[in-house]
């Protein structure tokens, strides 16, 4: 925290006396330290036409705490962020800027009932702690017969915003679902009003998790920003407890869902270093991906364990005299998953950033709940260091054999079978989805190829399974006349997609449904990257293309789909369109189905809703 604090006031003073030399242009401040990226198609790099659709205060934010914060704080001072943020969007910057809140609900008095998580819900990532994605008859309240009849209710439009990523947890009637701005909103179920809305210090990714603390009566909401800061707020009222920062790396973010075991809350940390490494500029790479363990009353430190054990102090040097030091990554994107019968937590990372690679990349780890102690690691793919300079022309901060970007991202899947047998299942970027055994050390049972990979390939945010098949979608992603979407190179629409089931005890594939080619429109891909969700006899899978379909899980039938992309007259006034379909998977509860439409990255179409849909009466 003081190097933070030490940071921040000299970056102040820098923008004081930069203030008074006059305004800086803003198209030279983009040219110099953003265009490289942005008008180039770098991943997860918004293009200029997507970035017109946003709101100055928004890019300032990310410049200063959010995505961009490495470059937006060490590269440029206050007047300069503005000064780009004005030019970018095409609007004068507002300070005070905030989104119009309309249809507030007229009690905010929460939860209902002493015993509220008996209600239909869906609580964080995988709607359980082994991350199934599979939600039970009693808690669905949807059946095969009713899917086909399922009609929107009513859209909410996240304001100003160009992507719909953040997952939404449902408690107990209450809706809890974090934006791109960092505006976190608690809305109603089932009318879509608002009863409160909290601003983080960036932007909210992951899905927010709801419980309640010994000796507690009222319900706390936990989630993380990807500053690094992990939040308790009151789920009644959305009153902030505590913030903790949770990792003081700058590139450091929490993505992935947490979760909360027997008085002590399991934290993941992810980052976006290997992003920043397209700066010939910046020295890659010192991140390490981590598992935290907080105090959830208090969000105080008990113990953090590294993926990567050792401190990045190797250094390499290539024939240009430039030099890089590892090792780094292994970062944790996704939710833990908890084994209460042993006692364990697992956890999925990804790729090195730098040389040496480690044996805990692209892997799926065991530690103790206890203390963090690791018992074993199954590696998906051996030596994959690999950062965004790997697929830009002068290849800079690229590592020396370098690997593929096949990060094992997705939550591991703990299933038992009717034998009584359990296995661990883990997606990966490779297309392959890896069966071990989590009570022989990880010892592999199957593996079974659905994909061909790639840096958006295979199996990216998650499965789902009933504990008779696993339910895998494909993304696959390929794009024409580049590395990476952008303005200069385009998705292409034909290629990408696919959901298989496959037999959880042998890895046998039992059925296919193919990709369904969008060609014809703008911006498109059929990939299948948003994570999958199943219901008895149904399995959701959303695609780029913005279409959500839903097929039977005898089959692979397609039993409804409904096209996302369209302008919404929506329940908060604000202006509302669907686009792309990625990360966020479909949350089932009580009968009703709510689905994210919006997802600007990658070059696809950007958009900006949450949809509600029930069985038509």
């Amino acid at each position: 925290m003081i190097f933070r604090s030490i940071t921040l006031a000299a970056l102040a003073a820098f923008a004081l006396g930069a203030q008074a030399e006059g305004a800086p242009d803003g198209k030279a401040v983009y040219d110099k330290h953003c265009a490289a990226c942005h008008s180039n198609g770098v991943p997860r790099a918004p293009t200029p036409a997507t970035m017109k659709k946003m709101e100055p205060l928004s890019v300032v934010r990310a410049l200063e705490t959010g995505v961009m914060r490495t470059i937006g704080t060490f590269s440029l001072n206050g007047p300069e962020r503005v000064a780009v943020a004005e030019y970018v969007t095409g609007k004068p910057y507002d300070a005070a800027w905030q989104p119009t809140v309309a249809n507030r609900c007229g009690s905010s008095e929460w939860p209902t009932k002493a015993d509220f998580m008996a209600a239909p819900h869906w609580n964080t990532w995988g709607a359980n702690q082994q991350n199934t994605r599979f939600q039970p008859a009693a808690m669905a309240g949807l059946d095969k017969a009713g899917v086909g009849k399922l009609e929107l209710q009513w859209a909410f439009a996240f304001p100003g915003e160009t992507l719909a990523e953040a997952h939404s947890s449902v408690v107990d009637g209450r809706l809890f679902v974090g934006s791109r701005s960092g505006d976190v909103y608690a809305l109603d179920a089932k009318t879509g009003c608002t009863h409160w809305t909290f601003r983080a210090n960036a932007a909210v990714k992951g899905p927010m998790l709801v419980a309640t603390l010994p000796g507690q009566d009222k319900p706390v909401v936990f989630f993380g920003d990807i500053s690094g800061r992990a939040y308790s707020l009151d789920a009644s009222s959305g009153k902030q407890h505590w913030v903790t920062v949770a990792d003081e790396h700058p590139s450091a973010r929490l993505t992935g869902g947490f979760q909360l075991v027997d008085g002590t809350l399991y934290v993941p940390v992810s980052s976006l270093e290997e992003g920043l490494a397209a700066d010939p500029n910046y020295k890659c790479c010192t991140f390490r991906g981590a598992l935290m363990a907080l105090d959830p009353a208090t969000g105080a430190v008990r113990w953090k364990k590294h993926v990567v054990e050792q401190e990045p102090t190797i250094e390499h040097h290539d024939e240009s005299g430039r030099t890089t030091v590892g090792p780094s990554g292994g970062a944790v994107w996704s939710a833990p998953t908890i084994d209460p019968k042993l006692g364990r937590v697992y956890i999925s990372t990804g790729d090195n950033y730098t040389q040496p690679a480690t044996d805990t990349s692209d892997a799926i780890m065991a530690m103790s709940l206890k203390d963090g102690t690791k018992f074993w690691t199954y590696q998906g793919l051996p030596g994959d260091a690999w950062n965004v300079a790997c697929s830009l022309p002068g290849k800079t901060n690229c590592p020396k054999d370098a690997g593929p970007d096949h990060d094992m991202g997705s939550s591991p899947i703990l299933v038992e079978l009717a034998s009584g047998k359990r296995l661990l299942l883990g997606g990966q970027k490779t297309g392959v989805m890896h069966a071990v055994d989590p009570d022989d050390n990880g010892k592999l049972v199957w593996k079974t190829r659905v994909g061909d990979g790639g840096i958006l390939g295979g199996i990216e945010w998650g499965s789902a399974s009933d504990g008779k098949a696993v339910y895998v979608a494909v993304s696959d992603a390929r794009w024409e006349g580049g590395e990476f979407f952008g303005d200069k190179v385009k998705i292409d629409p034909t290629k990408g997609g696919g959901l298989f089931a496959l037999d959880v005890a042998t890895g046998k594939a039992l059925w296919s449904a193919p990709a369904v080619s969008c060609a014809g429109r703008e911006r498109c891909s059929p990939a299948q990257t948003a994570a999958v969700t199943a219901i008895p006899g149904v399995v959701f899978s959303g695609s780029m293309s913005g279409v959500m379909r839903a097929f039977d899980t005898d089959n692979g039938k397609v039993l409804w789909e409904y096209d996302t992309i369209r302008d919404y007259k929506t329940v908060n006034g604000a202006a509302g369109r669907g686009g792309a379909i990625d990360q966020s998977g479909v949350v089932v509860v009580d009968g009703w189905v709510y689905v994210n439409s919006g997802y600007a990255n990658w070059g696809a179409q950007p958009g900006n809703v949450l949809l509600a849909f029930k069985v038509a009466k």
